[in-house]
C-alpha cells in the first residue's frame, strides 16, 4: 500500500491542532467559552479547514459544544462506567490476522503540558512522537499517534515500530517491563484525510482508543490515542458474574488498541476483552 504523503500530512497537521484544542479544553471548565475560530488558526497557523476538521471531530466526541452566534464552550463531563473495579485483574486475547505497521512520523519533541501531565514528565521533557498506520492482512486498519518518554527509549528505530511487537521491544531492547494500562474507548467519525489513509468514506464510523501504559514501577512508559475502523473492528467483552480463572491468551498475534498479556492483582479476574476483525464483505 503506498501512502501520500499530502494525505499524511494533512493527517497529522489536524492532529497537532486537535491536540492544541484539547489543552484549551483541559486548561477549562465546563461551560467555559474556548478562542473563536478566527483567533485559533491565528494561533496555531492553520487553514479554517484544517481547524473545523479537529474541531468537528472533538464536537462529535462530545468534548466541544457550538452555539450558534456564541462560539465554542467545553462540554459538560462525560459519566463514566467503569467495567473493571480498580486494580482488578483483566486479560486481553489477541486479535486475529497479520498486523504490521507504516511508520507516518517519528520524531523528538518537548512533551508539552498535555502529554506532560499524562507521562508525569515537564513539559519541556523530551519525548518520541510515532504516527504510524496499521495494517491487518495489509489492509489499514487504524491511526496510531504514541507518545513516549525519550530517556526510556532513546534508540528506538522504524524496525521496531513496523516489526514485531513493541511491549515486546520494550523489554528485550530497552529493558522496559509494562505492568498495566488504563485505557478509554469512544465512538467517532473519521475526517476527509483519515479516510483516504483507512480506505473507507468521509464521516465513517471509527472507535477512538485513549491508553496511558505504566511499567511494573507504575511509571508511565506510553501514552497513546489511536483511531480504529468501524465497520471492520469491534470489541467483545466478557463479564464474570462470580470469581472464575481465565486462561491465558495463546502466544502470537496483536493486541490492537489495548496491551498484551494478563495482568494479574491478585484477586478474581473480573473482566476480559478481545479485538475482533472482521472480514471485508
Amino acid at each position: 500500500m503506498e501512502i501520500d504523503p499530502a494525505t499524511s500530512g494533512a493527517v497529522l497537521k489536524r492532529e497537532r491542532v486537535r491536540d492544541a484544542i484539547l489543552e484549551l479544553i483541559e486548561a477549562r471548565r465546563p461551560g467555559d467559552a474556548i478562542p473563536s475560530e478566527r483567533s485559533l488558526c491565528a494561533r496555531l497557523g492553520v487553514s479554517r479547514p484544517t481547524l473545523r476538521a479537529a474541531v468537528d471531530e472533538l464536537v462529535v466526541a462530545g468534548l466541544l459544544v457550538r452555539e450558534h452566534g456564541r462560539g465554542m464552550f467545553v462540554a459538560a463531563e462525560k459519566i463514566t462506567q467503569e467495567l473493571v473495579p480498580e486494580r482488578s485483574s483483566f486479560a486481553v486475547p489477541r486479535a486475529g490476522g497479520v498486523w504490521t505497521s507504516r511508520v507516518l512520523e517519528l520524531r523528538t519533541l518537548p512533551a508539552g503540558a498535555r502529554v506532560g501531565r499524562r507521562l508525569r514528565v515537564s513539559p519541556a521533557a523530551r519525548i518520541r512522537y510515532v504516527a504510524r498506520l496499521r495494517l491487518v492482512d495489509g489492509s489499514p486498519m487504524a491511526i496510531e499517534y504514541l507518545h513516549l518518554p525519550a530517556d526510556l527509549v532513546p534508540e528506538l528505530t522504524r524496525e521496531e515500530l513496523e516489526q514485531g511487537d513493541l511491549y515486546e521491544h520494550f523489554r528485550d531492547r530497552h529493558g522496559v517491563r509494562v505492568g498495566e494500562a488504563v485505557q478509554s474507548i469512544e465512538p467517532t467519525v473519521v475526517t476527509r484525510a483519515e479516510a483516504e489513509l483507512l480506505e473507507v468514506p468521509e464521516l465513517s464510523p471509527a472507535l477512538l482508543f485513549e491508553r496511558l501504559t505504566t511499567d511494573t514501577g507504575d511509571r508511565p512508559v506510553e501514552y497513546v490515542h489511536s483511531l480504529y475502523r468501524g465497520d471492520r473492528y469491534r470489541i467483545v467483552s466478557r463479564l464474570a458474574l462470580a470469581p472464575r480463572t481465565v486462561p491465558a491468551p495463546p502466544p502470537g498475534g496483536h493486541h490492537p488498541g489495548i496491551p498484551p498479556g494478563d495482568f494479574p492483582s491478585g484477586g478474581p479476574v473480573a473482566f476480559s476483552t478481545r479485538g475482533v476483525v472482521q472480514n471485508d464483505r
